[in-house]
Parts: C-alpha cells; sequence; structure tokens
C-alpha cells in the first residue's frame, strides 16, 4: 500500500439535520375527536363500508354472473346479430360500461352519505 492520503468521507452538513430529524419523527396516531365528532366519524365510517361491500357484492355479481348466465342459457351461442354471436356482444359490450354507472353510483351515494 502507498501512503498516500488518507480517504475522506465528504458529506453536506444537511445530511446530519435529515438523519435527525428522521430519528425525531414518531409513529403517526389519529388525532383526537371531540365525542359528537367521533360518533359522526364511526358511523359515516360504518356507511362507507356498507356501501363499499355493496359496490363489492354487485361488481362480483357482474363480473362472475355473465358467465353463470351464459352457461346456463347456451341458446345465446345460436342467437346471431351482424355475425356475432350475441355472448360475445354482451360480453364485449356490457360490463365496461356497466362497472362505469357502477363506480358512478357509488361515488354519487358516498357523496351523499358525507353529506348527511
Amino acid at each position: 500500500m502507498s501512503g498516500g492520503p488518507k480517504r475522506v468521507a465528504v458529506t453536506s452538513p444537511q445530511t446530519r439535520v435529515a438523519h435527525a430529524r428522521r430519528m425525531m419523527r414518531r409513529r403517526w396516531r389519529a388525532p383526537r375527536l371531540e365525542p359528537g365528532e367521533a360518533l359522526r366519524a364511526r358511523s359515516l365510517h360504518r356507511a362507507q363500508r356498507r356501501l363499499g361491500a355493496v359496490t363489492l357484492l354487485l361488481l362480483f355479481a357482474l363480473v362472475f354472473g355473465l358467465p353463470l348466465v351464459f352457461a346456463a342459457a347456451p341458446a345465446l351461442d345460436e342467437v346471431r346479430v351482424l355475425g356475432v354471436p350475441v355472448s360475445w356482444a354482451l360480453l364485449v359490450l356490457l360490463p365496461f360500461p356497466a362497472m362505469a354507472a357502477l363506480a358512478r353510483w357509488q361515488l354519487r351515494a358516498a357523496e351523499r352519505v358525507e353529506e348527511r
């Protein structure tokens, strides 16, 4: 090894400040609410959860129900519109507009719940 200059790490003075700030942070805690506000927050949370569950069930009914309808009604494969089986047309044209309508309904319902 040569007897050259010793290597020194160069850091910004702000690095120490950033590390110190990170150490000073505590875990986030939800703010304390007044009893009336806490009651309203709990009821709002419950209503939003219920609405979300209904929306999720409707989405599952759409996504999993459509194949069940096709399995229960194989005649839809025989009926053709413009040379395309009706089951294919329904599979392509129905889900996304229905999901968009479901999302719009859920958004409006969530806003109504918050306005109460």
